[in-house]
């Protein structure tokens, strides 16, 4: 991904955000940043909402990373991400790693 074959890995979470918000907008890529997602529970709203990274094209969630390895702890931040969104599809990127490492996920 150009982010990463720019930037490298070793930058906070946000650097890459804010690079792959660029990139998106350059490349004329619907998306929302930190969308507030409603969580409910039993016909209730919870609070606090949840934000997804990034959702693209009205429908990918996108959760970002910058760490050393992906765990499932990562894994179950994205599946909970699309329970709550609704949405189908999410990819989960991390620029932390010397190759840019991406899982996607179908919900």
């Amino acid at each position: 991904m150009e982010v990463h074959g720019i930037l490298g890995p070793g930058l906070l979470e946000a650097v890459y955000q804010d690079a792959l918000e660029i990139e998106l907008e350059l490349r004329s890529i619907p998306f929302v940043s930190k969308p507030k997602v409603t969580i409910n529970t039993k016909g209730r709203q919870l609070h606090p909402h949840y934000k997804p990274d990034l959702v693209v094209f009205e429908g990918v969630v996108v959760e970002l990373k910058a760490q050393s390895s992906l765990g499932k702890n990562d894994d179950s931040q994205l599946l909970n991400a699309l329970k709550c969104s609704q949405l189908k599809v999410g990819l989960l990127i991390n620029f932390g790693e010397s190759s840019l490492k991406w899982k996607r996920f179908v919900n």
